[in-house]
């Protein structure tokens, strides 16, 4: 897809349907560490939660436009956008609301297509060069609009023991999206978060997931770390939080090993 001044805009679908894995921490931390380079970066939140809104400082009075009002038709994408206080960083925040699309959707034939619909009215208007899709934990209608836009899916894994219980279903899942409504839909990479280095089990999981999944799995790793969890209580990334800790050390590392992978699927 293409943004303005012909740039690609490249969407990621950020996806896991256990919940507490760190998919909404790495959406918003990620999107700034990319921003934070010069990219210009657009976050999609599609969880009812809204986490993602709160986490980069968007009061819930803020929200008078949001993805439910987008994916309804109701608001076009550039109404609902909200610029955040982090330079080339814009978010379309979620409410509750979103709760009622999948009851609503029922028996409309274009249902599964409505976000992709909405970002392709705005292809060679909107200056984003990434769309970071915060999708909510679950395989319900909102996540498969997600996927259905997406140029591929970043899956965040937490470092626990069952950290590859239910990772078949999202896979089953994404291979039949790419069958039956998204062909170019690819994994662009596996994320593995929560990792504390004090225990054999943290090790274990990383060893057990690279086994598995080979050259998938990113090799940065997100380390459990205070400051990343105190973060969205003060309605900021952690990168202006505490720079200097681990937690956005390794999200600036991730941010420039998914740069050098869309160069890689770029050649490809």
């Amino acid at each position: 897809m293409i943004g303005a001044a012909g740039t690609p805009m490249r969407v990621l679908a950020l996806a896991n349907q256990k919940g507490g894995v760190g998919k909404t921490t790495t959406a918003i931390n990620l999107g700034t560490a990319l921003a934070a380079v010069g990219e210009r970066v657009l976050i999609l939140d599609l969880d009812p939660q809204g986490n993602a809104s709160t986490g980069l400082g968007i009061d819930e009075r803020s929200r008078s436009v949001s993805t439910y009002d987008v994916l309804s038709g109701k608001a076009t994408l550039a109404e609902a956008k909200i610029a955040t206080n982090v330079p080339r960083l814009s978010i379309v925040p979620a409410t509750i609301d979103l709760i009622a699309f999948e009851r609503e959707s029922t028996g409309a034939g274009s249902r599964h297509y409505r976000l992709r619909d909405v970002l392709a009215a705005v292809a060679g208007t909107d200056d984003s060069t990434y769309v970071l899709i915060d999708c909510p934990p679950s395989l319900n209608l909102l996540t498969v609009n997600a996927l259905v836009a997406a140029d591929a899916v970043l899956v965040p894994l937490q470092c626990e023991f069952f950290a590859l219980e239910g990772l078949a279903q999202l896979m089953r899942t994404i291979e039949e999206i790419r069958s039956k409504l998204n062909p170019k839909l690819t994994i662009h990479g596996v994320v593995l978060t929560m990792y504390d280095q004090r225990t054999a089990l943290s090790d274990q999981v990383v060893d057990d997931v690279r086994r598995v999944l080979g050259d998938k799995v990113y090799a940065t790793i997100i380390p459990r770390n205070v400051r990343v969890a105190e973060s969205p209580s003060a309605g900021k990334p952690v990168l202006l939080y505490d720079y200097r800790c681990s937690g956005s050390q390794a999200y600036i590392q991730l941010a420039s090993e998914v740069i050098e992978r869309e160069r890689r699927m770029r050649v490809a």
